[in-house]
């Protein structure tokens, strides 16, 4: 099995994005703040996009000002669009991670980022360029990752072309995303091995959208296959709002705790303050 070092990512953007009722940024704050003192390896907390994309998003500035970061563990992750966005992240000392979602279909990348994927790369290059000079560490998530429901061309060459190119350019971290949930056991399982085969020095994690009802094996597969970097969101909220209507949701956190659990694998978190934070949510998500 895998030596490599569990990381968990906890989503509460992923998670409170699509929700079209504007949550007050002093809740958001205090939400966050709650999930910080856990003990997870990076908060996916905020985005830099544009207001009228993503309206939820619209105070990641003032949320990032409330947050006590003076007793975490937890690194601080933003997403990121495009080369403005990048460029504000950046002067945030706060913030490790920026964040990227890649499209390898064409149409999503399109309807995402309003680009071509030849495009989107070279954002990607300018971007980590930026990140490179502002000792700041990019992470790519491949979106439309397991397959993309438009009939645009896709299979594991073309994802490992493209994890290939983020390599070449320095990119260390890169999420294989299953923007609307059509990852199964099987494809997980082949897409994952392939992938750390041919790039051994990536650090490949899955961000997993999932039924209720798929997400254990899901969750199994990956881990099975070698992952040990996981994207997740408290109750499995949120989705991708650019994808399509009927949301599949992410996979819920608490579902890859009892996961860990029953393999007997120390998480390391805080559970008293987890629990903490699964009570405080119901502000949030109700």
């Amino acid at each position: 099995m895998s030596n490599t070092p569990l990381k968990l990512i906890e989503c509460p953007r992923d998670a409170m994005q699509g929700i079209e009722e504007f949550i007050p940024t002093k809740l958001k704050a205090e939400y966050i703040n709650k999930l910080l003192k856990v003990g997870f390896d990076t908060i996916d907390f905020g985005s830099f996009v544009s207001p009228k994309a993503i309206p939820q998003m619209k105070d990641t500035r003032e949320v990032l000002k409330l947050l006590d970061l003076s007793s975490t563990r937890s690194k601080l992750l933003a997403i990121i669009a495009n080369l403005r966005g990048a460029e504000e992240a950046v002067l945030h000392p706060e913030i490790t991670y920026l964040g990227f979602p890649f499209s390898i279909s064409e149409t999503f990348q399109q309807r995402n980022t309003n680009s071509s994927i030849a495009e989107a790369f070279d954002t990607v290059q300018q971007i980590q360029s930026l990140c490179i000079k502002n000792s700041k560490e990019l992470v790519i998530y491949i979106s439309m990752g397991f397959g993309n429901p438009y009939g645009d061309e896709w299979d594991a060459d073309i994802l490992s072309k493209w994890v290939k190119e983020m390599s070449r350019i320095g990119v260390k971290i890169i999420a294989l995303s299953d923007t609307i949930g059509v990852s199964n056991p099987q494809n997980i399982d082949y897409l994952f091995k392939n992938v750390t085969n041919d790039h051994p020095k990536i650090e490949l994690g899955v961000h997993l959208h999932s039924t209720p009802t798929t997400r254990l094996e899901k969750i199994d597969a990956a881990w099975q296959a070698g992952c040990r970097r996981f994207d997740s969101a408290l109750k499995g909220y949120g989705g991708c709002p650019m994808a399509k209507d009927e949301l599949t949701g992410n996979i819920s956190t608490e579902s890859i705790l009892s996961y860990l659990n029953d393999q007997q694998i120390n998480t390391g978190l805080n559970m008293d303050y987890w629990t903490e934070a699964m009570e405080f949510s119901n502000h949030i998500f109700h």
